[in-house]
């Protein structure tokens, strides 16, 4: 077995685990393991394993840990999406944010009746999306927790009152991304001379840990009804930029929603992910099934028709996302005409082994409404995590405050999302409405594609996710690909080179082995760039009887087992190129 070094920024992190994650206790789980992007939280979802708590509790304790850790990414002011194992089978849960009742298409217009640039956009109150993820927590608590939902708070509130160590990624984060966070948050993370806090530093968030105590004690609905309620929209509503037009009343009402999963097979592997109101699923499925007649095995990770292939069939998939994923309670979206085996067959026609199409439309799938196409502008971000317990429950959560920092805006320590910032600025083009358009109650799209990968015996092989914005798509169907095409462990699935092609010029991963096949990819028609990407993927692998961990090199992240033993990782650098924040 290749043996994964452990870098620097990572081992400095070690030292911070608590004692419940590293010491074996007499009655302690011998099975089960977390995966996310920060030690420390992961940590946080071993303490709740090794308390006796359950895939779910474990998932729950690691969110609100990155909560703290990874503000830039995730929390309890911004949403998720949950794909969760047990005895019963696969079961999802729509936590993604909505827009205020008193949003309407031209939301994101200025005073002059043009439309915002996405930039100008993101800051302020009118990005902010009706936070879900903490009603995604108490409904998945519902569904399979074991622990009380108090003790799931414990570890974050720890780190968020004792402090924690400032990381390069979050220092990054708010050096590069961050010029527009409200004064609070600068101020935890800045000296006195206004510049961002060497490394190591310990950062406290006293205001944050008294509200994860509330919450803790109170439940849920002290962040939704109240006092709390009313302090987030006052915030939003009398923001300097964008002011909002949010009520408690869009709080009060707020749920996260119980959907279908989203299942295909792709050579005999049955893999589920999350539905619409996320695109994010529905878009790594159709690129697996458009390659599925390909024989990508047998082409090999290092071949330029394969990738090419993974390119073109990245184009037509993406081009029925832009085209027809949206809120499915608001308009009519075509998923089983997606999957039509005609549809596919036909989409997947389009796709030569030995050129590049010179222009890619989306397809017209069986029940498809008209719509319009209308290319998303989305930003990296976001974070993954994967949970399993000894009894075999696994959780695969995706969640995000959308860019990095969010709207810049906070409340109590905690960052507010910019979600609404994921719909279609401009809702009509060319005369007809685009499907992801702003109204009032609505979910915006998303990219994210929480999966679990059922093997040919019908047991979980894989649960994986990513972050980084519209990448995290292809990031996911890549590391599938990896698995079940290429035998690949998950960490070496994850940790190969990306080639990125939504659209007309593909984009491989600077610093990886893709880069020698640029000349290739040419020579069959591709336009290629190469450039950095913001990728952050976790995954965890059944193997041989026994669960392995795997975590994205190119993140702080690693996977713990409820043993303590880390997952080292060997890492792109200590200074990771741009952030999946």
């Amino acid at each position: 077995m290749k043996h994964w070094l452990l870098s620097a920024a990572a081992l400095a992190l070690a030292p911070s685990l608590p004692a419940e994650a590293r010491r074996p206790t007499p009655k302690a789980p011998t099975e089960g393991m977390v995966s996310a992007a920060d030690p420390r939280a992961a940590a946080a979802g071993v303490e709740i394993l090794r308390a006796g708590g359950s895939a779910t509790d474990a998932a729950i304790a690691t969110m609100l840990a990155l909560n703290v850790v990874e503000p830039q990414s995730s929390g309890i002011g911004g949403g998720s999406y949950w794909v969760r194992h047990d005895a019963r089978g696969t079961n999802t849960i729509d936590a993604r944010e909505t827009a205020p009742m008193a949003a309407t298409p031209d939301w994101f217009y200025g005073p002059d009746g043009r439309p915002l640039s996405h930039a100008d956009a993101v800051p302020g109150g009118r990005s902010v999306g009706v936070p879900g993820a903490l009603r995604g927590m108490a409904m998945a608590h519902r569904q399979g927790g074991k622990l009380p939902w108090a003790r799931l708070f414990q570890p974050a509130i720890r780190l968020a009152r004792d402090g924690f160590k400032l990381t390069p990624r979050l220092q990054s984060a708010l050096t590069r991304y961050g010029g527009h966070v409200d004064a609070a948050t600068r101020a935890r993370l800045t000296g006195p001379d206004g510049q961002v806090l060497p490394l190591g530093s310990v950062i406290r968030n006293p205001e944050q840990a008294a509200l994860l105590e509330r919450i803790a004690k109170l439940g849920p609905d002290t962040f939704y009804v109240g006092p709390q309620a009313q302090k987030l929209v006052t915030t939003v509503n009398t923001a300097q930029r964008n002011p909002s037009k949010m009520t408690t009343g869009d709080l009060a009402s707020y749920a996260a929603k119980p959907r279908p999963p989203l299942c295909a097979t792709y050579r005999g592997y049955r893999i589920c992910s999350m539905g619409p109101s996320s695109g994010g699923g529905s878009t790594m499925l159709s690129i697996l099934k458009l390659l599925e007649r390909f024989d990508m095995a047998r082409l090999g990770k290092v071949s330029p028709v394969a990738w090419h292939l993974f390119a073109e069939a990245s184009r037509l998939a993406y081009a029925d996302r832009d085209m027809y994923l949206g809120d499915p309670d608001y308009i009519r979206v075509p998923i089983k005409g997606l999957f039509d085996p005609a549809y596919i067959a036909s989409r997947s026609a389009l796709i030569s082994p030995d050129r590049t199409m010179a222009s890619v439309s989306p397809g017209t799938p069986p029940g498809a409404p008209p719509r319009v196409r209308a290319p998303v502008s989305e930003v990296p971000g976001t974070t993954d995590l994967v949970t399993v317990d000894g009894a075999g429950n696994v959780a695969e959560v995706t969640t995000t405050v959308e860019g990095s920092f969010g709207s810049g805006l906070s409340v109590d320590g905690t960052m507010l999302n910019n979600q609404l910032t994921d719909f279609d600025i401009v809702p009509v083009k060319d005369g007809d409405l685009v499907a992801n358009r702003v109204e009032g109650g609505k979910r915006p799209r998303s990219s994210m594609s929480p999966t679990i990968v059922y093997g040919p015996d019908g047991k979980v092989r894989l649960a994986v996710g990513a972050a980084g914005g519209s990448t995290i798509i292809a990031q996911v169907a890549k590391a599938i690909i990896g698995v079940i095409d290429w035998k690949l462990s998950a960490q070496d699935a994850i940790a190969q080179g990306l080639l990125f092609a939504p659209y007309k010029v593909a984009t491989v991963e600077q610093g990886t082995a893709l880069e020698s096949l640029v000349p290739g990819l040419q020579a069959l028609g591709e336009t290629v760039v190469v450039a950095p990407m913001g990728l952050k993927a976790n995954a965890i692998e059944r193997v041989g009887g026994r669960w392995v961990g795997a975590a994205d090199p190119r993140s702080e992240g690693v996977a713990i087992d409820v043993t303590g033993r880390t997952t080292a990782i060997q890492r792109v650098g200590d200074k990771p190129n741009r952030p999946a924040e």
